[in-house]
């Protein structure tokens, strides 16, 4: 799928409340409750893009399925984006293992230790 077509918002809250099969008014909350954060035209009209809907399919799963409340969905919605940053962050680390190791800096080095405040990071390469 074109990425930007799968982030581009051109779904209007009617039609996403359709396509959910959910009342209008659940997506205001959930956009109240900070869970979804949909596009806005210059007239203030809500646009929804695919990975809106996927992300509001998501929320619906927690919810319904699950039993989770909002509270819930929101420290869940939370510790995901926390864990994207820290698998992000140790990507950057495994980078910069290769290039020690490209460099010859410390030849042949499985791991590499950076110093963050109190504690250390280990990156191992597999």
């Amino acid at each position: 799928m074109d990425n930007n077509a799968y982030n581009e918002p051109v779904y209007l809250i009617s039609a996403v409340a359709e396509i959910l099969n959910i009342h209008p008014q659940t997506l205001r909350q959930y956009e109240r409750e900070g869970l979804i954060k949909p596009s806005r035209t210059n007239g203030k009209i809500r646009l929804y893009s695919q990975k809106d809907i996927d992300h509001i399919k998501y929320v619906l799963t927690l919810t319904r399925e699950l039993g989770i409340n909002l509270a819930g969905v929101d420290l869940i919605l939370q510790l995901n984006d926390k864990i994207s940053a820290l698998e992000e962050e140790v990507e950057s680390y495994k980078g910069k293992l290769k290039d020690v190791n490209k460099f010859g800096i410390v030849p042949n080095s499985k791991a590499l230790v950076i110093k963050k405040s109190s504690y250390d990071i280990v990156i191992f390469e597999e």
